[in-house]
C-alpha cells in the first residue's frame, strides 16, 4: 500500500528542517524583509553541526554551534539590508552563493576530503519516539511563534514594523532593532535546520547538502502567508512530496525522477496560489 503510516512518518522527519527554516523565514517576512539566503544559513548549520560534533563528539554541541554559526552568518543580511539599506533578494542570493563555495572550501581543509565527509565517529542525535530532540522542538516552535506574533508585545511590534515601519517609528519603536531580532532569529532556526538535516535525517555533511530545501523554505513562507500554521501545511505538503519520492525511488522510479518531486509540487502549488489569487474580484473603485 503506498499510503500508509510509514510514508506519514517519513513526511514528518522529512519536514523538520524545511519547518525550522520556513518559520526563520516567517519572522523576517512579518518584519518586512524578505529573506531568500535561508538556503545558505542551513548550509552553514549543516557544516558548522558536522564540525563540532566531530570534534567534540557530542551532537549537542554541533547543534549549538550549528545555531550560532548560521545566526553569525544572518548579520550579512542584517547588516546591508537593515544597516546599509541594500537589496535583500541580491545579498541573499549571493549568501547562497557563498555558502556553497565556502562550505565545500573548508570540507577540503578541514577534513581533507571531497564531495562527502562520512565517519563512524560522527556522533549524530538521538531518538524520541521515532524522532529527533529538534523535530519536536520544530512542532513546539510553531505554536510559540503563533502566540508571539498575534498575542505577545514584541511579535505585534515587529508586525507593526513591517507593515508601517514609519508608523511604529513614530510611536517610540525602533524598526531596525526589531529587524535585527527577526533575522538572528531566523538565522538561529536555520542553524537547527542545518543540524537537523546533518546530524538527524542523515549523519554526514555532503557539498551542497541541503539541495533546495532553503529555498522549498522560501516557498512555504509564500505559500503560508507567513503564518506559522500555514507555514506547518506548506512544509507538511512538501515533506509528504519528499517522502512519495523515496517511496516511489523505492518502486523503481529513476532516481532523477523522484528527486524532482517536491519542487514539481512547489511549481504547482505556486501556480494554484497565484491563479487563485487573480481570480478574486478586485475592490469597487480600484484601477485596471
Amino acid at each position: 500500500m503506498f499510503l500508509d503510516s510509514d510514508l506519514l512518518l517519513s513526511a514528518l522527519r522529512a519536514l523538520t528542517p524545511i519547518l525550522l527554516a520556513a518559520l526563520g523565514g516567517a519572522l523576517c517576512e512579518r518584519a518586512g524583509v524578505f529573506n531568500i539566503g535561508l538556503e545558505g544559513m542551513m548550509l552553514m548549520g549543516c557544516f558548522t553541526a558536522v564540525a563540532t560534533s566531530w570534534f567534540t563528539g557530542s551532537p549537542w554541541l554541533g547543534v549549538l554551534a550549528a545555531a550560532l554559526a548560521a545566526a553569525g552568518y544572518s548579520l550579512i543580511l542584517a547588516v546591508g539590508a537593515v544597516t546599509l539599506r541594500g537589496d535583500a533578494v541580491v545579498l541573499g542570493i549571493a549568501m547562497n552563493l557563498l555558502a556553497v563555495g565556502l562550505t565545500s572550501f573548508l570540507l577540503r581543509t578541514v577534513f581533507g576530503v571531497q564531495g562527502t565527509f562520512d565517519d563512524p565517529a560522527l556522533a549524530g542525535l538521538p531518538l524520541i519516539g521515532g524522532f529527533t530532540p529538534l523535530a519536536h522542538l520544530s512542532w513546539v516552535a510553531v505554536a510559540v511563534a503563533g502566540v508571539l506574533l498575534s498575542r505577545h508585545v514584541w511579535g505585534l511590534r515587529l508586525r507593526g514594523v513591517g507593515e508601517a515601519p514609519d508608523a511604529a517609528a513614530t510611536l517610540g519603536v525602533r524598526p531596525a532593532s526589531y529587524q535585527y531580532g527577526a533575522i538572528l532569529l531566523s538565522g538561529v532556526l536555520c542553524g537547527l535546520a542545518g543540524a537537523q538535516l546533518a546530524l538527524g535525517n542523515v549523519t554526514l555533511f555532503s557539498e551542497n547538502m541541503t539541495a533546495g530545501r532553503g529555498w522549498i523554505a522560501v516557498v512555504a513562507v509564500m505559500l503560508g502567508r507567513a503564518a506559522p500554521l500555514g507555514v506547518l501545511l506548506a512544509a507538511l505538503l512538501f515533506g509528504l512530496a519528499e517522502a512519495a519520492g523515496f517511496r516511489l525511488q523505492g518502486l523503481g522510479l529513476p532516481q532523477q525522477a523522484t528527486d524532482a518531486a517536491p519542487y514539481v509540487v512547489t511549481l504547482g502549488a505556486l501556480f494554484l496560489t497565484t491563479a487563485r489569487r487573480r481570480r478574486r474580484p478586485r475592490p469597487s473603485g480600484a484601477r485596471s
